[in-house]
């Protein structure tokens, strides 16, 4: 009737799921430069899953809560994996591609975002030093080849919980 799993959740290993929104607007995108660890860097609006959410309703959250914008999600990118170079943590992301609604420029941005900002793409390649991981480019670039999947294909079977 329902599935089970047949391991203890404490013994199953699992990435760091995240979300990622690609928006794009007369030829620039929508990124946020955040502090890291005292250090400032660039990624597209994007942060981890919370239980009981889907991709598509974590994507918007993130997005409106580090940027201020509302977006309209158009299509799914892709997924992509990623480990910290010292292997530390491997990350889960699912990227969106998004169109910009309404900015609330009053809205305070989440902790550690600085300031969102649009940037070409030459812009954002320019700084790649400072990108907060290699999918910030790779996402863009994606996105730029095409690379684009009806929303349909992302599926949420979630149950309702009061």
């Amino acid at each position: 009737m329902f599935e089970r799993s047949a391991a203890p959740a404490d013994t199953v290993w699992r990435p760091r799921v995240t979300v990622a929104t690609v928006v794009a607007a007369e030829g620039r995108f929508l990124l946020v430069e955040e502090n890291i660890r005292g250090e400032l860097v660039l990624n597209q609006p994007a942060g981890h899953l919370e239980q009981n959410e889907s991709l598509l309703d974590a994507a918007r959250r993130e997005t409106l809560e580090e940027t201020g914008w509302t977006v309209e999600l158009t299509d799914f990118i892709g997924a992509y994996q990623w480990n910290t170079p010292d292997g530390s943590a491997e990350y889960l992301r699912f990227a969106f591609a998004a169109q910009p609604v309404l900015h609330d420029p009053q809205r305070p941005l989440d902790e550690g975002i600085v300031r969102a900002l649009w940037l070409t793409r030459a812009e954002v390649a320019a700084q790649s030093e400072r990108h907060r991981n290699p999918m910030v480019l790779g996402n863009i670039d994606d996105w730029l080849r095409g690379k684009r999947h009806p929303l349909a294909i992302v599926q949420s079977y979630l149950c309702a919980h009061p």
